[in-house]
């Protein structure tokens, strides 16, 4: 009897976790796309609930505060930015090719609206660039992850013949990352495809302009995963 009892309780206690877990989602799914847009000063635990019809109680209990909103968003955000410029590549190599699949993965994240209001993470770091507090290390914190991961591409890229030797690859980071990053704003601000193939074709350029023999086989080899909006021509 007492087990049977423990059992019912186990799968109460199951079930209101996984609706937790169902609301957590929802509420994510919504406040990504909100900031993206309107920035992470425009969530609120009440905007939140009334938008979605869930009780402000509800929502409180899963985040506590308007940062812890705010906070679990960047985490969730960094997730979908894994999930669809990171993931893609687990097959692929080192090299040139990892490389421009790499930022030919990002432009299409950009230009899918992966996020409505575009990527993401370059709409709340200007943002809160200025300021200071949990939020601003946060969003800093993905600024530096995600030039450490270019940075240690080009590195590995280098390490296999496919870079010239005294490649700056601090300087390749920051350049491709501009590159990609205009063009993500220009298409945001005017309603315009065309910036991601300029995009794409400056960071080609670039990339072959520091590329070894091997390097540029790679990088011939690699083709953007969209063609007719992300250009393939060096």
């Amino acid at each position: 009897m007492n087990g049977s009892t423990g059992s019912g309780t186990g799968t109460k206690t199951d079930g209101r976790v996984e609706r937790g877990n169902q609301t957590r989602r929802l509420v994510l799914g919504r406040t990504m796309d909100i900031a993206s847009i309107e920035g992470l000063e425009g969530l609120s635990l009440g905007r939140i609930a009334t938008e979605l019809q869930l009780s402000k109680s509800g929502v409180f209990a899963l985040f506590g505060s308007k940062e812890e909103l705010q906070l679990a968003t960047i985490r969730a955000a960094v997730a979908v930015f894994a999930e669809s410029v990171v993931a893609p590549l687990k097959d692929v190599p080192p090299g040139a090719r990892r490389v421009r699949a790499l930022c030919g993965n990002w432009l299409t994240y950009s230009s899918d609206r992966v996020f409505a209001g575009g990527c993401f993470f370059y709409a709340v770091s200007a943002e809160f660039d200025a300021r200071t507090g949990p939020v601003h290390d946060a969003v800093a914190r993905t600024r530096l992850d995600w030039t450490a991961y270019m940075e240690q591409a080009l590195t590995e890229a280098r390490a296999v013949g496919d870079f010239v030797e005294d490649l700056d690859v601090e300087q390749l980071a920051f350049e491709v990352i501009a590159l990609m990053e205009a063009a993500n704003a220009q298409s945001v601000l005017l309603g315009d495809t065309a910036p991601y193939a300029r995009a794409e074709r400056g960071v080609v350029s670039r990339l072959r302009a520091s590329a070894t023999d091997r390097g540029l086989a790679g990088l011939d080899a690699a083709t953007p995963r969209r063609r007719g909006e992300l250009s393939d021509t060096p």
